[in-house]
């Protein structure tokens, strides 16, 4: 998602250039239907011998498209040797132990927890090559996820089998994360969704995570509803593929939720959002999005141990995320549903 912005202005400054995009089946849909892309290649993600042979048939591939240059955006093992075997004169890489031989432009890697924001950090691998490329601005380069048709009627159906329609106003609040550093508590959660369900007869709280998290989803919603939210006000959607979560966000009133990939998708819509931050910052991980003021940014303050590498939490309690009240994260939610911030969501 954070690479979308350079691709924009990679396309500003090379209108003629043919760009092909390489990625893996799960990151897919946020680049499949990009405007500034002529192709989107999506190699497949296997194990043992079948990995290896699809890894052939792709390198193979790639070499005969005779490429005049290569952006590894992603830096890891596979995406570094798929970058050689482009055989492409220019190949522009960060700085890598061991495989920086690979690229002929290196760029050094950010280290540490420099106040940069990680789009720029992309940004200096794509001015490597196109020194005119200019400087990012969230202005005309945000982050970028088209709308899918086929997913957009998913959601609708979904929406009204649920019995949701355009008189309700929707929230959509992610619940899940892929590690223990960026997981607020369920109880947290479960508070913030009791108190925005209250006395709002017409408010419809979509509750979301990846398959993996949909316990916490479910615990969610049980403890929201011990604390007095109607049960026809609270659901949960724990099966929805990226296009069809951002398509949901686009059509809510609010996205509430961690920093995590889901977050950047909602990024691409024009909801405003409330975003909880423990071991990252918003300085380097914050939404990248033209309508900034629609974005509520929420973190616990200064800590000693913060940020974090996010590999052992030193004081061993999650203090960073788990110091966050409840009562924090319901006032930013009452600034960003406040009156004149307006979602740009599409009718239901």
């Amino acid at each position: 998602m954070l690479t979308t912005p350079v691709i924009r202005a990679i396309r500003r400054a090379r209108p003629a250039a043919h760009l092909s995009y390489l990625v893996e089946p799960q990151a897919a849909p946020v680049v499949l239907g990009n405007p500034h892309l002529d192709e989107v290649i999506v190699t497949p993600l296997m194990h043992g011998a079948a990995r290896l042979r699809e890894d052939a048939v792709t390198a193979l591939r790639l070499r005969r498209a005779r490429y005049d240059a290569v952006i590894d955006f992603h830096g890891g093992p596979r995406s570094s040797l798929f970058a050689l075997a482009t055989g492409a004169p220019r190949r522009i890489g960060y700085t890598i132990v061991g495989r920086s031989w690979i690229y002929t432009t290196r760029v050094p890697r950010p280290r540490g927890h420099r106040p940069r924001h990680s789009v720029e950090n992309q940004w200096d691998l794509a001015e490597a090559l196109l020194p005119d490329l200019g400087r990012p601005a969230r202005g005309t380069d945000p982050v970028e996820m088209r709308e899918d048709a086929a997913m957009a009627g998913r959601v609708d159906r979904r929406l009204r089998d649920l019995g949701i329609d355009a008189s309700h106003e929707i929230i959509v609040v992610h619940v899940g994360a892929g590690n223990e550093f960026r997981r607020w508590p369920e109880a947290s959660f479960a508070g913030v969704v009791a108190a925005l369900a209250s006395g709002q007869p017409n408010r419809r709280i979509i509750l979301t995570s990846g398959p993996a998290q949909s316990s916490r989803a479910d615990e969610v919603k049980r403890l929201a509803l011990a604390r007095g939210a109607g049960a026809e006000a609270v659901t949960v959607a724990c099966d929805l593929e990226l296009g069809e979560l951002r398509s949901l966000v686009g059509r809510a009133r609010l996205f509430l939720g961690g920093d995590s990939g889901p977050a950047h998708i909602a990024s691409t819509t024009a909801t405003p959002m409330v975003v909880l931050f423990g071991p990252t910052t918003p300085t380097v991980w914050g939404p990248w999005r033209a309508d900034g003021g629609s974005t509520e940014t929420v973190d616990v303050g200064a800590l000693p141990c913060r940020p974090c590498d996010q590999r052992v939490c030193e004081p061993g309690d999650f203090r960073c995320l788990r110091g966050i009240g409840p009562e924090t994260v319901l006032a930013a939610a009452a600034r960003a549903l406040a009156p004149g911030r307006e979602s740009g969501a599409d009718p239901v």
